[in-house]
């Protein structure tokens, strides 16, 4: 077996994972995607995916690193989160791993409930702070995976052109 295809194998396997990493906030997503990208690339030589192309897709990496702490960070700020309940969130976050698919979409929320609730807040403000929070944490989903195709889309125009 050519050991070329089995670099282009990993490389796909790393970008599949990397995709699914931007809904699992335990595997980072996006540097996956990046990874498998450059192993294609080094896999071919250099020949269609160059230098240019891997700095504009590695740009679009970093720019998920502030995507992520952006999104949330406002989602937090504009309900006047405490750093309790992004504690919380945090917290929540991988224990909903644990309870898959809804501990997924619940776990954000309800650590920042209860983050909230830790901080003496009332239970209507702090449920207020928890779908602000959650809130935030999708928007940075949707915006990562938005990231995630304009990565494919480039990395495919580019081995094609």
């Amino acid at each position: 077996m050519d050991i070329q295809f089995l670099y282009y194998a990993l490389a796909i396997v790393l970008i599949l994972v990397g995709i699914a990493g931007v809904l699992l906030p335990a595997l980072p997503g996006l540097p996956l995607v990046f990874t498998g990208m450059l192993l294609a690339a080094w896999a071919g030589d250099f020949q269609q995916i160059g230098w240019v192309t891997l700095a504009v897709l590695g740009v679009l990496t970093a720019l998920s690193f502030v995507v992520d702490i952006i999104s949330t960070a406002i989602g937090a700020q504009r309900v006047g989160a405490s750093r309790k309940a992004l504690l919380g969130t945090v917290i929540g976050t991988f224990a909903g791993l644990f309870f898959m698919p809804i501990g997924l979409l619940a776990g954000p929320f309800v650590g920042a409930l209860l983050g909230e609730l830790w901080h003496g807040r009332e239970f209507r403000q702090a449920t207020k702070v928890g779908l602000g929070t959650w809130l935030g944490i999708v928007l940075g989903v949707v915006l990562k995976l938005g990231l995630a195709f304009a990565m494919l889309g480039l990395f495919v125009f580019a081995w094609i052109f």
